[in-house]
């Protein structure tokens, strides 16, 4: 997600197209159906507002049309918005009526809804982007309504060697251990949080943490440990998102993790 007045980044060297294809790994079918049932526990029920912040495509936020709720989806880059409008064309006419499209930075998101609160607001894979989260986070706490929640996933400072030492970049995965940023990978740098750092800066905001999740572990592991998964038996992918479902949970699994998924709730 970049600035407005800047360049549309995902536009460059098919980074949309890359990022939107690992939806189709082993890795991207975890995250979407380990984060879906992580949010449905804390969601209030159908039809809630949700606003999904650098909601991209829409991978995570239309799953929550199609079950009824009411989804704004909120993105800077025009080449991300196209693949959301083509996301929609095939979901059915009730879902896709649910969902408002709008092109804006997430750092001036409060103005760009028209100050409307909602029930929830989602903002998954993002904060790595950008060198200060801190607007950002503000601008996501003020969106949510009282009671409301506030759902984001970003990178584990605490994990960031697990990349490196499991590709055998052994002086990489030393610097890792230090260096809460890196190159990610679809190759832009990006960097991390922990989840004390992300909960005290909602607490600032008026939103108390409730829980929090890892994302995929096992997935990750088979991926840079060279192991192919076939993504054409489902089956073996929903077993797969089972014990990552679990994994996520649970310690001490959640805390290794490359990425966690922090839930609050706005008093």
């Amino acid at each position: 997600m970049g600035e407005n007045n800047r360049e549309d980044t995902w536009a460059e060297d098919s980074l949309a197209d890359r990022f939107l294809g690992a939806y189709d790994t082993a890795k991207g079918f975890v995250r979407t159906a380990v984060m879906h049932r992580q949010l449905i526990e804390h969601l209030p029920a159908a039809p809630a507002r949700i606003l999904d912040v650098g909601g991209g495509a829409g991978t995570q936020s239309f799953p929550l049309a199609a079950a009824g709720y009411d989804v704004t989806l909120l993105d800077s880059s025009p080449a991300m918005l196209a693949r959301a409008r083509e996301n929609l064309a095939s979901l059915p006419e009730d879902a896709s009526a649910r969902v408002t499209l709008v092109e804006s930075d997430g750092r001036d998101a409060a103005a760009s809804v028209g100050g409307r609160p909602f029930d929830a607001v989602l903002c998954h894979g993002v904060l790595g982007y950008l060198d200060d989260p801190e607007p950002l986070v503000a601008q996501l706490c003020r969106c949510a309504n009282p009671g409301g929640i506030v759902s984001i996933m970003t990178g584990n400072a605490r994990t960031q060697a697990v990349r490196p030492a499991l590709e055998q970049r052994w002086d990489d995965a030393l610097a890792a251990f230090d260096e809460p940023a890196g190159i990610g990978v679809l190759g832009v740098r990006g960097r991390a949080d922990t989840v004390e750092e992300l909960g005290a800066m909602l607490r600032t905001y008026g939103v108390q943490p409730v829980d929090w999740y890892g994302v995929w572990l096992f997935a990750d592991w088979l991926e840079f440990g060279g192991t192919r998964v076939d993504v054409s038996d489902r089956g073996a992918l929903r077993a797969m998102a089972e014990v990552e479902y679990e994994a996520a949970r649970r310690d001490p699994y959640r805390a290794m993790s490359r990425v966690f998924h922090l839930i609050g709730r706005k008093s």
